[in-house]
């Protein structure tokens, strides 16, 4: 049972936390993956507040034949499909307006790009040798410098800078092996 479905099992057994969980989890990929339909972001997020409603009153089953991703996002589908063949002649956007559109589109994507980034690399991180690990952490997300880093871990500075090296070649190794693109480190 992935994430989701597990929070949305205790949303059903009388857990409000669940649905609090789900809603945080998938709201930002639900809103784009929707937007492909609506061509609209205020209206894809309506509808993914129309999707979350659906879960909390009609309670539907989740038989767990695909992912609870795939379920939910199935459940949005349809309603923006619907929401579609009922409002298709109302769908038409003034241009001066879709330069808004555009621009908080592009900046909901980009924020949801971030955090998925930040999750993929605070796991690539974790899955790191614990040596490698402390010391990206230490230099990356808490902003020390290589002294500090070196205080902290009880080493000199050569032994930090080979560390870093070594631990950033370690991370770059782990990011090719899973086909993602990484940025300078």
């Amino acid at each position: 049972m992935d994430n989701g479905a597990g929070s949305y099992r205790r949303f059903l057994d009388g857990d409000d936390a669940g649905i609090a969980e789900i809603v945080k989890d998938y709201k930002d990929g639900l809103i784009l993956y929707l937007n492909g339909y609506v061509k609209n972001i205020y209206i894809a997020e309506e509808l993914a507040e129309d999707t979350f409603f659906r879960l909390i009153t009609k309670k539907p089953n989740f038989s767990g034949k695909s992912t609870f991703k795939s379920w939910l996002y199935s459940i949005g589908r349809n309603i923006a499909v619907d929401f579609v063949r009922h409002n298709s002649k109302r769908l038409n956007t003034p241009v001066e307006d879709m330069a808004d559109y555009l621009s908080e589109e592009q900046d909901l994507e980009r924020s949801y790009i971030k955090d998925v980034r930040k999750i993929i690399v605070h796991k690539a991180v974790s899955e790191l040798a614990p040596d490698y690990r402390n010391i990206l952490w230490l230099v990356y997300f808490e902003g020390f410098s290589n002294r500090e880093a070196a205080i902290a871990l009880k080493k000199n500075d050569r032994q930090i800078k080979n560390l870093l090296y070594r631990a950033k070649q370690s991370l770059k190794s782990k990011f090719e092996k899973e086909g993602f693109v990484y940025e300078e480190l």
